[in-house]
């Protein structure tokens, strides 16, 4: 489990094929703090550390999760947000993030507004996934609050402390990224659609 509340980035070293899957070197300042075996969300993508080496240590993502993520879409110097999973007794600053991705969307804006930004995003709404104004999202693992809600569409304000400290800087329309839907969202739509 995660709280959505960014770390620190990553940058990508190494992408090396390994089958249906994909092999990820991430340099970081956290490495030193990892073990083999230890969950660390990556673009809101709850992946484990295999390897270790230095500064770096390697996870593996595989196929059924480089469909449904941007995962595959990386390029060796880019940049990841990276949030390792939270500990039990500690404040929960964002809201519970599993670190399952539920599909990717697509930046359709930048907005600047005085000091803060706006980003719109769309996503495909045949999974039935839904979003509600003041309802939370994990936009690549950042645990955000929904400020517009429409069908297939949403938007959030950025503040400047998140625009600089995760990947939001780097976004401009045609971005694709990880969403995960509110996990208490998902179960009232699940039982409301069970019972007709």
């Amino acid at each position: 489990m995660f709280t959505g509340i960014i770390e620190t980035l990553g940058k990508v070293e190494k992408l090396e094929k390994d089958g249906g899957n994909l092999n990820i070197t991430i340099a970081s300042d956290i490495t030193s703090e990892l073990k083999i075996d230890q969950s660390v969300a990556h673009n809101g993508v709850c992946l484990t550390a295999v390897a270790i080496d230095g500064d770096s240590y390697t996870v593996t993502a595989i196929e059924e999760t480089l469909n449904k993520t941007n995962l595959d879409d990386l390029e060796l110097g880019d940049t990841v947000n990276l949030e390792r999973a939270m500990v039990l007794g500690a404040r929960l600053d964002g809201h519970i993030v599993q670190g399952h991705v539920d599909q990717t969307a697509v930046c359709l804006s930048v907005e600047e507004k005085d000091g803060s930004w706006i980003y719109s995003f769309e996503y495909d709404p045949k999974l039935n996934n839904v979003t509600i104004e003041k309802g939370s999202i994990t936009v690549d693992g950042v645990s955000l609050t929904v400020v517009d809600s429409q069908k297939t569409s949403f938007s959030v304000a950025i503040i400047p402390y998140t625009h600089a400290h995760t990947r939001f800087h780097t976004y401009k329309a045609g971005t694709k990224v990880n969403l995960e839907f509110d996990v208490i969202g998902k179960y009232v739509a699940r039982l409301l659609e069970l019972r007709g």
